[in-house]
C-alpha cells in the first residue's frame, strides 16, 4: 500500500481518495501529507475506517502553502463532490459555517447550518475544533467586530480584544468604516482561496500609500502581508484525525449557579449528549469575577469563561433561570462571536411551576431538559457544599 503515499510530499495539504470507478470517497487535509495518508495504512483502525482503506484505489493531493489553506480547501472540496465518507451519517445542519453579517460594521461568526442565516457564509466546516481555531488565527491577521449594531461605539472603555489587536475599535467608535469593509473583503477573499490575489492587491495598496506619504498604513499593510505569509498554525491539524464514524448527533449542555448571598459562589455545567449525560464531559468553575448575589452575572462569566476553552461546542444551551439568565449567557456567547440557541427553566411566581422559555428543538423533549437541570443543580450545590468546607476549614 505505500505506493499511495510514497511519493506524496511532507507539506501541508489536501488528499483525495478514490476508488476503483475513479469516484472521490473522501477529502482529507493534512499538516503534513505523507505522515497523514501513510498512517491509514500503517495503524490499527475501527470497521468504518477499514472499509474506507478496502476501497481506496488511487488518491490524489493537492499542496498548500499553510494548513490554515489546507483547511479552507478541503471545505471547498467537500461542498463540490460530496464524497460518501465526508458525509455519511452526517447532517450538514450541524456543521459549523463562518457567518459574515450584513451589519454596517459586519460581524464574523460561527453558525451551525441550521442557524437562519443572516449574511453571507463560508463553509460546511466537518471539524468544529478546526473552525475555531482557524478564526482565532484569521482574525489576528484580519481583526473584526463581534458586537452587535446597538452595542457599537457605546463602550466606556476599549474592549480586552481591543488591547490585545483583534477588535478594530468598534466598541468605542475609532474603526473607519471604509477600511473596515475592506478588511472583511479580505477576509472574504481568503476564505475563499484566493490568497496570492489578495496578497498581489495588498502589495499594490501598501505602495500606493506609500507614494501617498501614508507610512503607517504602508506599514500596517506590510505587516497584514508578513502576517499572510507566515500563518502560524501547527495548532490547526492534529495528526490522529481520521474519519472515524463517531457521531454526536445532539449535544445540549446544562449550566448552574450556587452561592450564599454571593459567598462561595460556584458554577456547574453538565453535558447531554445522544440521550444521555456524560460526566466525562461535565466542568465546574469558580466564580472570580462577581463577590455579591448576582447570579446573571454569575452565570455570563461561566459561559464566558467556558468559550474560551477548546470543548465541542453544544447546540442548544440550558441555563436553570429566566429572561435575566438567558440573557447573561447571550452576551456571553455574542462577544465570542457565537450563536448557539438558548433555553431556560423559570420557576415561575409560585416557584413551583417549571416553565420552559425559548424554542424547544425536536431533538431533545422537555423531560430531559428538565433532568439535565436536575442535574446541573446538583452537581453545582455539590461543588458548593465542597468550597464552603475547604472555606470553614482554611
Amino acid at each position: 500500500m505505500n505506493k499511495f503515499y510514497e511519493k506524496l510530499p511532507d507539506t501541508p495539504g489536501v488528499y483525495l481518495m478514490k476508488n476503483g470507478r475513479g469516484e472521490i470517497i473522501y477529502v482529507g487535509k493534512a499538516a503534513n501529507l505523507k505522515r497523514r495518508v501513510s498512517s491509514y495504512f500503517t495503524r490499527p483502525h475501527d470497521s468504518r475506517l477499514e472499509k474506507l482503506v478496502s476501497e481506496i484505489k488511487k488518491i490524489d493531493h493537492r499542496r498548500t502553502d499553510t494548513a490554515l489553506e489546507a483547511l479552507i480547501l478541503e471545505v471547498e472540496l467537500i461542498k463540490r463532490y460530496r464524497p460518501f465518507f465526508n458525509i455519511k451519517d452526517k447532517d450538514d445542519k450541524s456543521f459549523l459555517y463562518f457567518e459574515i453579517t450584513k451589519d454596517v460594521y459586519p460581524r464574523v461568526m460561527l453558525v451551525r447550518g441550521r442557524e437562519t442565516k443572516k449574511g453571507e457564509r463560508f463553509g460546511p466546516f466537518t471539524s468544529a475544533s478546526s473552525a475555531r481555531e482557524a478564526g482565532k488565527i484569521l482574525r489576528r491577521i484580519f481583526p473584526w467586530n463581534i458586537h452587535p449594531p446597538e452595542k457599537i461605539g457605546k463602550f466606556k472603555r476599549p474592549c480586552f480584544d481591543f488591547e490585545i489587536g483583534l477588535c478594530p475599535g468598534t466598541c468605542v467608535g475609532l474603526a473607519d468604516k471604509v477600511g473596515y469593509r475592506k478588511n472583511i473583503s479580505n477576509l472574504k477573499m481568503f476564505l475563499k482561496g484566493k490568497k496570492k490575489t489578495l496578497i498581489k492587491n495588498l502589495e499594490k495598496e501598501m505602495s500606493k500609500a506609500s507614494e501617498a506619504l501614508d507610512f503607517e498604513k504602508a506599514e500596517k499593510i506590510k505587516r497584514q502581508i508578513f502576517s499572510l505569509n507566515h500563518i502560524q498554525d501547527i495548532a490547526l491539524i492534529k495528526d490522529n484525525e481520521f474519519p472515524t464514524g463517531e457521531k454526536i448527533e445532539f449535544r445540549v449542555e446544562g449550566y448552574d449557579i450556587s452561592n450564599i448571598s454571593g459567598d462561595s459562589a460556584v458554577g456547574s455545567m453538565v453535558v447531554w449528549e445522544n440521550g444521555d449525560l456524560n460526566p466525562n464531559e461535565y466542568r465546574k468553575f469558580r466564580i472570580r469575577t462577581i463577590k455579591q448575589a448576582d447570579d446573571t452575572g454569575m452565570m455570563k462569566e461561566m459561559i464566558t469563561r467556558r468559550l474560551k476553552n477548546n470543548w465541542p461546542l453544544p447546540d442548544l444551551i440550558l441555563v436553570d433561570g429566566g429572561l435575566g439568565q438567558m440573557s447573561a449567557a447571550r452576551a456571553a456567547l455574542s462577544e465570542a462571536g457565537l450563536k448557539i440557541p438558548i433555553v431556560g427553566i423559570a420557576k415561575g411566581p409560585t416557584r413551583k411551576a417549571d416553565r420552559l422559555i425559548g424554542a424547544l428543538p425536536r431533538s431533545v423533549s422537555k423531560n430531559d431538559l428538565l433532568s439535565l437541570r436536575d442535574e446541573a443543580h446538583r452537581f453545582a450545590i455539590s461543588y458548593h457544599k465542597k468550597v464552603r468546607g475547604e472555606k470553614f476549614l482554611s
